[in-house]
């Protein structure tokens, strides 16, 4: 009697282990022990950078932390190159994409969003001494045009033969920063980028660039990127950054890095 169950107990002890575990890693357990990895630009001011000091900073690492702590996780940043980012998702390497990331129709293929928590658009800069005088997207022909590989301004470009074939060159760079050495060696004539991204750059630069106030392409919207089968994280987040907008944390943040409440709020 004793020789049949005492394998019996060892395999309910074995199963309940196994059980006790999962649920130590469930998302939606408060006391949740383990990580999320947030897929991000390490370079793509002021959303996430690193400051002077090699600390990574920016508007969405904040709101980020904040959204964690309210979930009793812990958070892994992990830089990704942003072209390769839906490959990042789908591959485990990171849980999300919080980066100031475009919702798009190409991306809705293949990311889950929250709801949208910002406007952006794309818009011009250029050096002051180049004297441009554009009034549209159409004036930018026989002129080098740069931009971020995977951005949103890539896709509406490539998606614009008549326009792409305008130019006299078009010119993608891994990172935004690489995007603007060139821009600064004159590599490029101007640069399409997130309006946010480039009035930022220059509050911190010598005042020899400008922005080109021209809307390039559709105006978006940013929102949070998971993969397809993450629901129910994606609902989980959704709902502390809705708590975080109704008790004026999100205001707060974001008038720390724009001086202004940019934040989206969307029921």
């Amino acid at each position: 009697m004793k020789k049949v169950l005492l394998p019996f107990l060892l395999m309910i002890f074995f199963i309940s282990c196994c059980g006790c575990g999962q649920n130590s890693h469930d998302i939606n357990n408060p006391k949740y022990a383990g990580k999320l990895i947030i897929g991000i630009d390490d370079e793509y001011a002021p959303f996430g950078f690193r400051d002077k000091n090699g600390e990574l900073v920016g508007f969405d690492i904040d709101l980020a932390k904040e959204a964690a702590k309210r979930m009793g996780v812990k958070l892994e940043f992990k830089p990704i190159g942003w072209n390769n980012k839906e490959n990042e998702l789908d591959s485990g390497n990171v849980d999300m994409i919080w980066n100031g990331m475009d919702i798009t129709p190409e991306r809705q293929a293949r990311i889950l969003y929250t709801k949208p928590y910002m406007s952006n658009r794309q818009i011009l800069l250029a050096k002051k001494s180049a004297g441009f005088k554009l009034n549209s997207e159409n004036d930018l022909a026989n002129k080098i045009v740069g931009t971020q590989a995977g951005s949103t301004a890539e896709t509406y470009i490539d998606g614009n033969k008549t326009l792409l074939n305008s130019f006299k060159d078009f010119k993608t760079y891994p990172t935004f920063k690489q995007a603007f050495t060139a821009l600064t060696d004159e590599k490029v004539d101007v640069l399409i980028i997130d309006e946010l991204v480039g009035r930022y750059e220059l509050s911190i630069i010598p005042r020899k660039f400008e922005v080109i106030d021209i809307t390039i392409g559709p105006v978006t919207q940013l929102g949070i990127g998971f993969r397809k089968s993450d629901v129910e994280l994606r609902d989980r987040v959704q709902k502390v950054f809705d708590e975080m907008i109704a008790d004026g944390t999100t205001k707060k943040i974001s008038e720390h890095w724009f001086q202004a409440d940019l934040i989206t709020h969307k029921k």
